[in-house]
């Protein structure tokens, strides 16, 4: 599914859609299946809008907003699994990681396309090792937002190429890191995990029952294995970004 070995020689997402001569995509192709969708959104507006355009513009015989976790499975349970789950990455409850694990694991049929405000090119790659059909942002053209739809609808990957830092830094959500989705080893996971926090070298040593020279060659691995020039840059570069140890 994943198709970063054509990423040279593919348009970007926005480059696509400046290539088709005016605001159409054709979804004929796709009339024989029976479409239903659903859209996981705690904004209403949003995912009201979203629901109307499938409907009107993408052909869907049907399309719910929901605004809970809860209350998608309930839908399932009643409805049955959509043809396309439209899902915000940035939930209430946290991250959207938990309940796309659930749904590519127990309704494989269902195509899978997360969209989120935070153009952090780190959500899109968490995304994206999940296995999932597509990710693409809300400040997408509807004409990129069509051609995403058609292109999980056909069976193929679509993948916005994000390259700016994080549109949502101003708000309450921290990103989950593993130690080892940075190259780190769990110790030096833990580590930067308090550094994160605040916490000088002392501290780090007191919390995790190392002495404080220990404490800095694992500092000292770890900007080296992120490329981080000191302490406050590092910091910095990981604002929004905690680490799940």
């Amino acid at each position: 599914m994943d198709q970063e070995s054509d990423q040279e020689d593919t348009p970007s997402a926005h480059e696509q859609a400046k290539l088709q001569p005016k605001f159409s995509v054709d979804f004929s192709e796709f009339h024989e299946n029976i479409r239903t969708a659903l859209i996981i959104d705690d904004h209403p507006l949003v995912a009201r809008g979203i629901a109307d355009y499938l409907c009107t513009h993408c052909g869907f015989m049907s399309a719910d907003a929901i605004h809970k976790v809860d209350d998608l499975w309930s839908h399932i349970e009643r409805f049955g699994a959509p043809t396309l789950a439209l899902i915000d990455f940035w939930l209430p409850e946290g991250t959207a990681l938990p309940m796309l694990e659930r749904l590519r694991d127990d309704y494989p049929a269902t195509r899978l396309l997360v969209i989120s405000g935070d153009s952090d090119p780190m959500v899109r790659d968490k995304v994206r090792r999940l296995s999932v059909d597509g990710f693409m942002l809300k400040q997408a053209e509807p004409a990129v937002f069509a051609l995403a739809v058609a292109a999980v609808l056909r069976g193929d990957a679509w993948f916005d190429n994000t390259s700016v830092v994080s549109s949502s830094a101003g708000q309450e959500q921290n990103l989950p890191l593993s130690a080892a989705e940075l190259g780190l080893t769990p110790r030096q996971g833990e580590v930067l995990a308090l550094m994160l926090k605040g916490l000088p070298n002392k501290r780090v040593a007191q919390a995790l029952s190392l002495t404080e020279q220990t404490v800095k060659e694992h500092v000292s691995g770890i900007l080296e294995r992120l490329g981080a020039r000191n302490r406050i840059e590092l910091i910095t570069r990981l604002r929004g970004k905690r680490i799940d140890v």
